[in-house]
């Protein structure tokens, strides 16, 4: 094994909004941060047509300056088609394009930039970050994603990881990571008692949601950390919230200087950084006040009271509470021992009082929900280093795998939730006399019909003897 403080492995929060590098050492995890003592890296970059790329803080301030060549929420289109992405490419300020195998890429800077390159720009800063404080080279990572990202998404990860000439050791859904994070810090003490858990994970750009039950091991073995279930939305999040702000302040403008008025990409980044301003700070107060100006003496003036802007969140939170039924009916109802919130909007006071509503008692206070995910893959890193041997963590598949058959439909072999690692096994069979190939399409997700779900990838199956129909047993086994 390598030396681990010569080849250090760190746990990175890849976020839509901030992303994060922690690490863990004797003394616990802590989030490392840059010279200015930031811990919060934003994931925003700015493509320069002939010179380097801007990253991070000083890319988001600028951004109402050089609105078209400033991608942020690249992490929304990573590993989705351009077709599919256009209600996510609605009302931004940098254009959404076709790019290679017709996937969602970004014409900025003069080039076509894909999601994984925006990502891997914003991975090498958190990689420089980290070797500044760690004060050797990084090569290694645990890096997280949404729980219900799919196999195109996580493969799209890895290649943004591999772009920033960083190995992803291991990918860790966020919720779990979270819950890694809550089980290490707890307690100092041994647990001794079952808990069971539920991660309510309200990021900029996904939700999700995982129940977990956390068992106390005995004098030699570690703490147990098995997933029961888990469900989301990789088309909800913060992100929502503001463009419902957004969408308000462009009804209000078009009332007031005419319903033809057109927003130019600095004025729709201008009301989208507004926006997400003014939703921080109702989380802490009660009003906000928003100011538009679209030149010509044309400014727009108004107060946004928490009230208001939490009728306006209401409909996204409902959402966020069905997927958290879900996971409970998938994971039995059991009783919650402890919720944990992830992401910067639990910090709305509406969204924790929905949250503590369905569960039946107060979200666990004592974790930061910036931080709480980076900490986690910082945990799981230590595992991986052998540096840690007290817990194990037993995860699960998000969507369901299956193949095609006749008449495109999905037999799904391995179900949604099962624990990792698994195996499924299914005989199939030929549809037609003398039939010598067979195309075995594997997919991925919960719809009956092979157009509703996600295609993975296709083997043609060769050299079948001919045989009557149905007598030829293919057998296809998930590993």
């Amino acid at each position: 094994m390598a030396n681990a403080a010569q080849d250090p492995i760190v746990g990175i929060d890849l976020g839509t909004t901030h992303s994060l590098v922690a690490t863990c050492d004797a003394s616990g995890p802590r989030v490392l941060a840059d010279d200015a003592g930031r811990s919060l890296l934003p994931s925003v970059v700015r493509f320069v047509r002939g010179g380097a790329p801007v990253v991070g803080h000083v890319a988001r301030a600028e951004a109402v300056l050089h609105a078209v060549d400033t991608v942020h929420s690249a992490k929304r289109f990573m590993g989705r088609g351009h077709a599919e992405s256009a209600a996510l490419a609605a009302g931004l300020s940098y254009p959404v394009v076709a790019g290679p195998r017709g996937l969602a890429a970004f014409d900025v800077g003069g080039a076509v930039v894909t999601p994984q390159e925006v990502a891997a720009h914003v991975l090498r800063e958190l990689r420089s970050i980290a070797e500044a404080r760690l004060g050797t080279e990084v090569r290694r990572a645990v890096v997280t994603v949404p729980a219900y990202f799919d196999d195109a998404q996580r493969q799209a990860t890895r290649d943004a990881m591999r772009l920033a000439g960083l190995e992803a050791v291991r990918i860790v859904n966020e919720p779990t990571a979270a819950a890694l994070a809550y089980g290490i810090g707890a307690s100092r003490k041994r647990r001794t008692t079952m808990e069971t858990i539920a991660v309510y994970d309200f990021g900029g750009g996904t939700f999700d949601v995982s129940v977990l039950q956390l068992v106390p091991g005995g004098p030699d073995d570690g703490e147990f950390f098995q997933v029961l279930s888990t469900a989301g939305d990789t088309r909800l999040g913060g992100d929502d919230l503001d463009e419902a702000i957004v969408a308000l302040l462009a009804g209000e403008l078009r009332g007031r200087f005419g319903a033809a008025l057109e927003f130019p990409p600095a004025a729709r980044q201008a009301m989208r950084t507004f926006a997400e301003r003014a939703k921080i700070a109702l989380s802490s107060q009660e009003e906000a006040t928003l100011e538009i100006d679209l030149g010509d003496g044309r400014v727009h003036r108004r107060t946004l009271g928490r009230a208001e802007f939490e009728r306006l969140a209401a409909p996204f939170v409902a959402r966020t509470l069905e997927a958290c039924r879900r996971a409970l009916r998938d994971a039995g109802n059991p009783e919650i021992d402890r919720v944990v919130l992830v992401g910067g909007s639990t910090r709305i006071p509406s969204v924790r009082a929905a949250v503590a509503g369905l569960f039946g008692r107060e979200p666990y206070a004592a974790l930061d929900p910036d931080e709480v995910v980076a900490i986690g893959a910082a945990v799981q890193a230590s595992v991986l280093e052998g540096a840690r041997r007290d817990l194990l963590l037993v995860d699960v598949v998000p969507l369901s795998l299956g193949i095609e058959t006749v008449g495109g439909a999905v037999a799904k072999l391995v179900m949604r939730n099962a624990s990792i690692p698994t195996r499924a096994t299914e005989m199939f069979s030929t549809s037609v006399d003398g039939q010598a190939n067979v195309l075995i399409h594997v997919l991925q997700g919960e719809r009956e019909l092979v157009r509703d779900c996600r295609s993975i990838a296709r083997f043609d199956l060769r050299g079948i003897p001919p045989m009557p129909a149905g007598i030829p047993q293919v057998e296809v086994e998930f590993l």
